[in-house]
Order: structure tokens, then C-alpha cells, then sequence
């Protein structure tokens, strides 16, 4: 009885989240209310509280139900036995994929970049986004931090910069994306930007399978 009782429970955590999803992508986060996503779940107010302490905890978990697989898969990439530049390469194909061809990927990124007003109680929304941005950039430091100190010449690259550079050609790319309604294929130009930035920086660039 026990178990069953907590396999309905997630499973009414999951109504939830979906509800969530729906609701703060068709009126954004701060248009949103508790009692519109209960409705969307056909569940109550009661049903919510019971499983998240408010609108920005119910936020944060449907992030991190979307995005925690793609972290997971992200480390498995940095453990790789191939070369910076293609982990680098690696790492970016798999997030372009993911929010192109995903579709609650694509709507939580959606919700965050275009559907959140970072004021008040969503500044930590911000903050939570900030976190996990700098987090990627690390990772992509760290990878090209190698990849410079594996050319033949020595080169006065900071890879910091580099590594922020590429972020940004990241975010600049989906927020264009997302605001043309995927006009564009996202990960096949993505990826052909990338490497033309990495060849940019004297790196050599693995080739399109």
C-alpha cells in the first residue's frame, strides 16, 4: 500500500509539472497563477502545496526535470577518451539537439529565456539560469584550456575568453532560434558555426560524420 501510495504521488507530481509547463509557456511565469496550473492538472490548489512550497519551487523542479538528463549526459561527454575539441564539439551537438528536437526541452528553454520576468520573487529564476550558464562555460574552460596546450605552437590564447565567446554564440543563436519560431535548423547551423569559431582560434576541427 505504501509503494502505491508513492507511485501515485509522483505520478500527480508529474500532472503537475506538466501543467506547469503548458501554463507558464502560454502566459509566462509572472502571468501565471497556482490555481491556473491545478485547473491545467485537473487536480487542487491543496494537490500543489502538498508537493512544492510555492510558484518558484514549482518552476525550479520543472526545470530541472528537463534539464537534469542533459547534465547527466554532459558529464558522461567530458569523460570521453577523445580530444578537447571534439568533447567540446560533442557537448554542443547534444544541447542543440536537445532543445531542437526535444519538445519539453524546448519549452522550458522557451519559458526561461523569453517567459520569466527576473523581478521580485523570479529574480532567483535568474540567478538559477546565471548558475547553470557558468557551469557550462567551466566546462567548455576546462576543454579548451587543453586543446590550446596541445597545439604544435604555443599560443596566448586565454581560454576563459574563448570559452565565453562560444557560450554566447550558444545563446545567441537559440534566443534567434526561439524568437523565429525555429525557422532555421538549429543544430545544423549551430554546429557549422562552432566549428567555424573554433578554427578561428587556430584549433583543429573534427569534420561532419
Amino acid at each position: 500500500m505504501a509503494r502505491r501510495t508513492k507511485e501515485d504521488a509522483e505520478v500527480t507530481r508529474h500532472r503537475l509539472l506538466d501543467a506547469a509547463e503548458q501554463v507558464f509557456h502560454a502566459h509566462g511565469v509572472s502571468g501565471a497563477s497556482l490555481a491556473d496550473v491545478a485547473k491545467q492538472a485537473s487536480l487542487t490548489r491543496g494537490a500543489i502545496y502538498w508537493h512544492f512550497k510555492d510558484k518558484l519551487a514549482l518552476f525550479a523542479a520543472m526545470m530541472q526535470r528537463a534539464t537534469l538528463p542533459i547534465e547527466r549526459v554532459l558529464g558522461a561527454v567530458s569523460e570521453q577518451e577523445c580530444t578537447p575539441v571534439e568533447r567540446v564539439l560533442a557537448s554542443l551537438e547534444l544541447l542543440f539537439c536537445a532543445v531542437e528536437n526535444d519538445a519539453r526541452t524546448r519549452t522550458v528553454f522557451e519559458i526561461a529565456m523569453l517567459k520569466v520576468e527576473h523581478v521580485g520573487e523570479l529574480a532567483a529564476v535568474q540567478q538559477h539560469w546565471v548558475a547553470g550558464s557558468d557551469c557550462f562555460v567551466r566546462l567548455l574552460e576546462h576543454e579548451l584550456a587543453m586543446a590550446f596546450a596541445e597545439l604544435p605552437q604555443a599560443r596566448s590564447v586565454d581560454a576563459a575568453l574563448a570559452a565565453r565567446g562560444l557560450q554566447s554564440l550558444f545563446d545567441g543563436l537559440l534566443y534567434a532560434w526561439m524568437l523565429r519560431q525555429a525557422s532555421f535548423p538549429l543544430e545544423k547551423q549551430g554546429m557549422a558555426l562552432a566549428r567555424l569559431y573554433l578554427q578561428g582560434l587556430g584549433l583543429c576541427v573534427v569534420q561532419n560524420r
